[in-house]
């Protein structure tokens, strides 16, 4: 087995690939009758979130760093977490002004993707900041008792934990996104300015380009 190949395949790639699997699963079950589609869907869902403590927990252990795994760990997080919310919508459970967080969750991981596609482009990472871990977690958390909903026991108000839960995920999406995109604003405007060539000096009498 080429080198490359071992890498793709190292343990916390195999993770990190068994969330991206598990996606369809995790829609597939939405599909079941109720009450079991609330609790399959929600061992998917717990397990594939999961692989996404392991997968970074296991790299960290063994170094086990990859390109690869760099590129499909991040996504695989927000593929996993817009599936979960457009189907919680499709089946009605983000009602009236919960779809506000929820939206704001998938607007902020459209925003944090395309910046941090830009810094690689000029070989710069922004670190994962411990706040940004607290949101994933309550995040999941909350996407997990949503989920579950009604199919909880009657002691356990799973509907309103999960969405008081995605209201604070929310509010942490929209401070730690406002962080990475000053820290990267600040990364664009350097560069641009850096990579501007200089304006040619005008000639006396010499006209003005329109525009």
């Amino acid at each position: 087995m080429s080198q490359a190949n071992a890498s793709l395949l190292s343990l916390p790639n195999v993770l990190t690939l068994s969330r991206v699997v598990m996606i369809p699963l995790l829609v597939a079950a939405f599909f079941l009758p109720r009450p079991a589609a609330n609790w399959t869907a929600l061992a998917i869902f717990a397990a594939a979130s999961i692989t996404d403590f392991f997968d970074g927990y296991v790299a960290r252990r063994r170094a086990q760093y990859s390109d690869f795994g760099r590129f499909l760990d991040p996504l695989a997080d927000k593929l996993l977490v817009a599936a979960a919310i457009v189907m919680l919508a499709a089946v009605h459970r983000l009602p009236g002004l919960v779809i506000l967080p929820a939206i704001v969750i998938l607007l902020r991981e459209f925003v944090v993707s395309g910046l941090r596609e830009f810094l690689a482009g000029i070989s710069i990472g922004v670190p994962v900041s411990r706040l940004a871990k607290w949101k994933t977690t309550v995040q999941m958390v909350a996407l997990g008792f949503l989920i579950v909903g009604d199919a909880a026991p009657a002691a356990v108000p799973a509907q309103a934990i999960g969405e008081v839960a995605l209201w604070v995920a929310a509010a942490l999406t929209i401070v730690t996104g406002y962080a990475y995109l000053r820290a990267g604003i600040g990364h664009i405007v350097a560069t641009d300015a850096a990579g501007r060539p200089a304006a040619p000096a005008e000639r006396p009498g010499q006209p003005r380009p329109a525009g």
